[in-house]
């Protein structure tokens, strides 16, 4: 709804088109030779093979981390969203840093997970955008911007009432969402505090 998957898409095909010497949708466009192009984008399974989403998006990536050079574009879209929160997350982290690491590629890598918008901290190099959305008293109204800085919001809740969803599901899920949040925020207190007094402890 945001945009993100079109974005990435659009500077893909900006890529191949400017090294094919063709004029691209900008003011001013700045590339390098690219040795190959990899994206992962969209979500779709593989009955024919017996391949669920996940084992084919996981399938793709392995492709892109064990082909793509320094000289390679490769575009992620949402790694890790086939399998639980702390499984995608993990694998999420673990590609993002491979990517910077090892093979040092240009990337593009969309996600919802906003623990890694800390990797810009972590990592020289990477930097955090996020796409446009104003709250209004109406709803939600979709820029199509990508600016800098991380956002640590997600609108699922209400793309799902867009799409016609039941009040009584969105209540629901509203109130849901909300224990959530509620006992994270009580998770971060605790760890902070343990922190501390760890912190203390060692200072005697």
């Amino acid at each position: 709804m945001a945009g993100k998957s079109t974005y990435l898409r659009q500077v893909a095909l900006i890529a191949v088109m400017a090294q094919i010497g063709s004029y691209v949708p900008a003011q001013e466009a700045k590339l390098p030779l690219f040795d190959r192009v990899f994206t992962r984008v969209g979500a779709s399974d593989n009955l024919a093979k017996g391949e669920s989403t996940f084992m084919v998006e996981m399938t793709e990536t392995a492709n892109i981390l064990h082909n793509a050079t320094e000289r390679s574009l490769v575009i992620l879209d949402e790694i890790g969203r086939g399998t639980s929160t702390y499984d995608g997350f993990s694998l999420a982290w673990a590609i993002a840093e491979y990517l910077l690491t090892n093979i040092k590629s240009k990337s593009l890598f969309a996600t919802h997970y906003h623990q890694l918008n800390t990797l810009e901290n972590e990592y020289e190099g990477v930097k955090n955008y996020h796409s446009t959305i104003e709250e209004t008293d109406d709803g939600l109204v979709f820029l199509r911007k990508i600016i800098p800085g991380s956002t640590d919001k997600s609108f699922g809740v209400h793309v799902a009432k867009l799409a016609g969803l039941p009040d009584k599901v969105i209540e629901k899920a509203r109130s849901v969402m909300e224990n959530l949040e509620r006992e994270d925020e009580i998770l971060k207190k605790m760890e902070k505090k343990q922190k501390l007094e760890q912190n203390t402890l060692t200072n005697y």
